[in-house]
């Protein structure tokens, strides 16, 4: 009996599943937002409160809390994630990250590093397209953050009264569950939004009927008067007042519809209102660049204006690494996304989801069922940068993430990968796993998959430290690139301009928690909190 991973690519293997055979029907009703429409229909000049430059996971929080008591324009490049069954079906997961067309919700880029990776262009953001898992971020996050914890429970309770939910946890679910028990990954913590030591099982946005709830639902808490939400609005270039300024002051932005139609947004005269990046962890450094901040050589190289000569701009990137072993199951399988997670002392995260026929063009007659078990560094401590590569926005910026520079990165590589060859040994999992497929066979079989453009070696499970090498993925939690104290303050607005803040991804120097989505989300409405308490009258 034999297995391949031929004609098994990056794709498939990185988005978990394609779920063929199990299907749910799109038949949630998708919110009546009188608010969401399409940019070809504003008007040429315009004028807000604020002026939120992405719709994502942290711009629709901070859209909705905004407009509680200010006018609020959100823009989004991409379009709306309603009635769309490859973004809002569980059955569907994996289409919309397979989907290469210029519309789709998913722009993939390669990383300088090899590696292949996609950036959300959709409402939502990343929460459109992601696994769903649903974690808080750790304690030592939210302090190194210097933020509020009563502002930031109440703001994730926000969060998760709309989009979170417990999973069902089925057979294979719960024999990795068990397994990391087994070996000591303890103690069991149960069902849990909390980033304890340990092994628990998480939230999902995914509801029981299998429809997805994204950062886009969140909007549902927004007051409709007082909030525009363009699609297909792709930012330009920010504006700023030089004139009568001792620094440069930003008071608009310059837009365009899926016409090519210029539009421009203001804000209206008040010392309080703001352009507020929420673009990611790419967008934001990209757009901040083409807006003339960042490092003067650069942006003079590619005919840019120049507001403000920041070198930190685009540094400070990372992306956690995610490496995964493929495990072929003698047993029928439930088709699941990320349930259950093992979270170590050392740094390491391992997660697992499963399915069936992962190798639907393998020319193997054998059908093809089973699982991957996945670890997922903490931090990382590898750095690399962003710059761009155009004046186009719609372009992706060029990336390096530097997988692995760092040797503590590859050494919680190298200990998580032997967390999860103990889980497969283990009496919890032994009904799905074949036992004449030795440790030896699953890292090689594993290791033949099309998963990144880098080299291979041959034998990768004589060495751990290459096989992490060879088969890094992403695991979408890319961040950087606008770092706290390098390129913002600490209350996120950008340093030596005023008016201009940024609220994502891009500020973090590390991922939080397991999964970031949470985070993100958490983070958008507290700080639509903190904005809206410093636009109140003092005293």
């Amino acid at each position: 009996m034999g297995f391949t991973l031929s004609g098994f690519g990056f794709v498939a293997f990185a988005s978990i599943l394609m779920f063929h055979g199990f299907c749910y029907s799109s038949s949630e009703q998708a919110p009546n937002f009188k608010f969401l429409r399409e940019a070809t229909s504003a008007r040429p000049v315009s004028y807000y409160d604020y002026i939120i430059i992405g719709g994502g996971t942290a711009g629709c929080p901070l859209a909705a809390t905004l407009s509680e008591n200010a006018r609020v324009l959100l823009l989004e490049r991409g379009g709306s994630p309603y009635r769309i069954p490859n973004i809002t079906d569980l059955a569907a997961f994996g289409r919309a990250l397979s989907d290469l067309s210029p519309s789709s919700p998913a722009q993939q880029f390669i990383s300088e590093d090899g590696v292949i990776n996609a950036r959300a262009r959709v409402l939502g953001g990343g929460s459109t397209i992601n696994a769903g898992f649903y974690s808080r971020a750790e304690s030592e996050f939210i302090d190194a953050m210097g933020w509020d914890t009563e502002t930031v429970r109440k703001s994730y309770e926000w969060v998760e009264k709309m989009v979170a939910f417990e999973p069902e946890v089925k057979k294979w679910q719960s024999a990795v569950r068990d397994g990391l028990v087994e070996i000591g990954i303890g103690p069991y913590n149960g069902f849990s939004y909390d980033h304890v030591i340990g092994t628990k099982i998480g939230g999902t946005i995914f509801d029981h009927d299998g429809h997805r709830h994204t950062a886009a639902d969140l909007l549902k808490y927004a007051n409709p008067n007082r909030l525009n939400v363009l699609l297909h609005a792709s930012v330009h270039r920010i504006l700023f007042k030089h004139k009568g300024m001792t620094r440069p002051k930003a008071h608009g932005v310059v837009f365009r519809d899926a016409m090519g139609r210029k539009h421009k947004a203001y804000l209206k005269a008040h010392g309080q209102n703001e352009v507020i990046l929420s673009a990611g962890a790419l967008g934001s450094p990209q757009l901040l660049m083409l807006s003339g901040i960042g490092p003067w050589s650069h942006l003079r190289a590619l005919n840019l204006s120049l507001v403000l000569n920041n070198p930190l701009v685009g540094h400070g990137m990372s992306d956690n690494p995610m490496n995964a072993i493929f495990v072929p199951s003698p047993l029928p399988v439930e088709v699941s996304l990320i349930q259950v997670v093992g979270i170590t002392s050392f740094g390491s995260y391992i997660e697992a989801s499963c399915g069936e026929n992962f190798s639907e063009n393998s020319d193997d007659s054998i059908p093809f069922k089973g699982g991957f078990i996945l670890e997922k560094i903490k931090g990382p401590l590898s750095r690399g940068h962003l710059l761009l590569k155009s004046n186009n926005p719609n372009d992706n910026p060029s990336v390096k993430f530097n997988y692995f520079n760092e040797p503590e990165d590859l050494q919680r590589c190298v200990d998580g990968l032997k967390v999860i060859e103990s889980v497969i040994e283990s009496k919890a999992f032994s009904e799905y796993r074949y036992r004449f497929l030795s440790l030896p066979n699953l890292l090689n079989l594993t290791a033949k998959a099309k998963l990144n453009l880098l080299p291979k070696h041959a034998n990768l499970s004589i060495s751990l430290e290459q096989f992490c090498k060879d088969t890094v993925m992403t695991i979408w939690h890319y961040h950087g690139g606008c770092e706290v104290g390098k390129v913002v303050d600490s209350e996120f607005r950008v340093l030596g301009v005023d008016s201009l803040r940024i609220v994502d991804g891009s500020t973090f120097s590390d991922s939080p928690g397991t999964n970031p989505q949470a985070t993100v989300m958490m983070f958008g409405r507290y700080m639509g909190l903190k904005i809206l308490q410093q636009r109140l009258p003092k005293g």
